[in-house]
């Protein structure tokens, strides 16, 4: 993946997150000029078990951005099954809309879709998710590589780079690209690391937590507990690891990474049971993407900062790269102030926690 500066978002920060119901979000709302007042903008979450994130922060951020601009949209939840995306895609189609973007469930499934509305003249866009394959016409997502990178260094800096230590790694879902990406970024820093010993690895089927827990206890119980260090590649996959260290009295112990800043992340992370987790602006990465979508539907060509490398359909696909953050218990605090979360919600039964780290 190649990567140039990162483009400025405006306005991402002064977008307001809230809780979302599920389903379907649309609007009428026009904007001015003939191809504004026929555009229509569709998006297609994946679920609300993979990560929190997709109805409590990204459609509030895209909700708010579309209204703003006066845009016509419509936002609606697959909850995880495909065939059901395969039939809001069609609706969208069917109902006008003249720009589409999805976070894919499965490349096959997120290529179909594209293909589909390729042949209707819709742009397409890839939100979070690469679909290898595809021919999505522009990307939005985090240097996803450059994820797995600060979660291997998050995890060395807890271990420390020089003690000997057996690791596992809990990957995200095998049929995620972006897993793929975070893998390598990771394998990149621990692999380096001739101290450091990989025990057992594994993916995570759908990113489903309880699999996970099943996953890491069977590691735990074949390395009779010798498991110095776990990469997890988000957080409800460490908190599945934290919850067998948990029952063997090792959480705390243990090092475990993850990726969300969700509340039980940065929970966790307060309760030193988690070492880090990595932290993408859901409300910056919804801004890029609805700055891009509603530039594409007044026929402006979309401004890009980079590519990422489609390796099934080999191609360079036009890519807006947003930085992730490492976060600590020393920097908890900055994912409350940039709104990725709230203090109340964090600091529930974690109040002289918060305190401690300088969070009201």
């Amino acid at each position: 993946m190649k990567r140039m500066p990162v483009l400025l978002v405006t306005g991402a920060l002064g977008l307001t997150l809230g809780l979302s119901a599920c389903g379907s979000d649309s609007s009428s709302g026009g904007g001015s000029g003939s191809k504004a007042a026929d555009a229509k903008i569709g998006v297609i979450l994946p679920d609300t078990e993979s990560s929190v994130r997709w109805e409590t922060a990204d459609r509030p951020a895209l909700t708010e951005a579309f209204k703003s601009a006066g845009v016509k949209y419509d936002i609606q939840n697959a909850q995880g099954d495909a065939t059901q995306m395969a039939k809001i895609a069609d609706s969208m189609i069917a109902n006008g809309v003249t720009v589409l973007a999805i976070v894919n469930l499965d490349n096959a499934s997120g290529a179909a879709i594209q293909e589909k509305a390729k042949n209707q003249g819709i742009a397409t866009i890839d939100y979070d998710r690469l679909t290898l394959g595809g021919s999505a016409s522009y990307y939005v997502s985090y240097d996803n590589e450059k994820v797995g990178e600060l979660q291997g260094e998050g995890l060395q800096n807890c271990l420390g780079k020089d003690k000997k230590a057996n690791i596992v790694f809990l990957n995200g879902s095998p049929d995620d690209s972006n897993a793929t990406s975070f893998s390598n970024g990771a394998h990149k820093v621990l692999d380096a690391n001739k101290n450091y010993t990989k025990v057992a690895e594994q993916a995570v089927p759908k990113w489903d937590p309880t699999t996970a827990t099943t996953i890491f206890e069977q590691m735990f119980t074949q390395n009779k507990g010798k498991i110095d260090g776990v990469l997890a590649a988000n957080d409800g996959l460490g908190g599945s690891a934290v919850s067998i260290l948990q029952k063997n009295g090792l959480a705390g112990k243990v090092p475990v990474t993850g990726q969300d800043a969700t509340v039980q992340g940065l929970q966790d992370i307060l309760a030193g049971t988690q070492c880090m987790t990595v932290y993408k602006s859901a409300k910056q990465e919804a801004a890029a993407l609805a700055d891009l979508a509603i530039g594409l539907t007044k026929g402006e060509k979309g401004k890009t900062n980079g590519s990422a490398k489609d390796t099934e359909g080999n191609r360079e696909v036009p890519s807006v790269l947003l930085d992730p953050v490492s976060v600590t218990k020393e920097n908890v605090k900055a994912v409350i102030d940039d709104g990725g979360q709230k203090a109340a919600d964090v600091c529930k039964g974690f109040e002289k926690e918060c305190a401690a780290a300088g969070i009201a």
